[in-house]
């Protein structure tokens, strides 16, 4: 990873969804995730909370730390606190994503420190499919666990809340068995990995300025083609996608989180023309800037 700028640190409850600011556990499925914060996630980390992207289908780009996995689902990945991850989903990649504070996992541990061989639980990344014997009776239950939890975040039946927490704490404990069917991370060059996180840090410094490719390329000190070209191999994305979908993660955030009207959100943005954001919104986003505050909005 990068060591000119530090990793930024995401607290989804106050980030993404603020209802849960103070929770123990978060949970909401993977597209609604990916829809609010796109498809590439760049390098970030998520200090005292384990969080686990369990993936139905699709294929998954992981890096966890500074090693590589390239999966497609059933999969999930797991990452411990602090511990800097970074990931592109398909478009039509779905799923679970479960945000756990640490105390709790630690419970788990402390119960039965068998866990988790080692001092501290390691990043993993599982694929599914393929399991035999035990694991597969885990990866089944892992499932069903999954889907029940998704019953509980949507209902509103009196025992919500133990029910949530137990439900996790079978999760997890899945999950941590799993772990010892790890895949091997594939190699990524060091030098492709430094680009790709080195233009992630620029656009985070400057996307509000609307800065052209080219001065991204120039800041990176390598060619506009050669960043588009790593771009495409890391996360099998344009470099200009990666631009645009910063843009649109601040866009949804300050509709679904401020009183601002959309013309105050688009000269915020560095828009000029109002026409043209609500243009540029309706392209990424299917819906007006208008439409989805009000569909977002109503679901929170």
């Amino acid at each position: 990873m990068s060591d000119r700028t530090p990793i930024p640190n995401i607290n989804i409850g106050q980030v993404y969804d603020q209802r849960y600011s103070d929770s123990e556990v978060h949970y909401d499925k993977l597209g609604n995730l990916a829809g609010f914060f796109g498809r590439n996630m760049p390098v970030h980390r998520h200090d005292r909370f384990f969080q686990v992207h369990y993936v139905k289908s699709g294929t998954v780009r992981v890096y966890l730390d500074d090693q590589q996995y390239v999966e497609s689902g059933p999969m999930f990945f797991l990452t411990p606190p602090t511990i800097p991850h970074s990931f592109v989903t398909e478009a039509d990649a779905d799923g679970h994503v479960l945000t756990v504070r640490q105390q709790l996992v630690w419970q788990l541990l402390e119960a039965d420190p068998g866990l988790a061989p080692g001092a501290q639980v390691a990043p993993a990344c599982v694929a599914l499919s393929g399991l035999e014997g035990k694991f597969a009776v885990e990866a089944q239950r892992l499932e069903v666990l999954f889907d029940l939890l998704h019953g509980e975040v949507e209902g509103t039946e009196a025992g919500r809340e133990a029910a949530l927490h137990s439900l996790t704490r079978l999760l997890m404990t899945s999950l941590l068995r799993l772990c010892a069917r790890s895949l091997p991370a594939r190699t990524t060059r060091h030098e492709d990995l430094h680009i790709f996180h080195r233009f992630n840090e620029l656009i985070e410094a400057h996307y509000l300025e609307h800065w052209p490719l080219s001065r991204y390329a120039e800041g990176i000190g390598v060619t506009e083609a050669r960043l588009n070209d790593v771009c495409r191999r890391i996360a099998d994305l344009p470099s200009k996608r990666l631009v645009l979908e910063r843009v649109m993660q601040e866009a949804r955030r300050l509709l679904l989180f401020t009183g601002s009207s959309a013309n105050e959100i688009c000269y915020s943005l560095g828009f000029k023309d109002p026409a043209y954001f609500s243009r540029f919104f309706m392209r990424y986003a299917q819906v007006t800037p208008g439409e989805y505050r009000l569909r977002q909005g109503g679901l929170r």
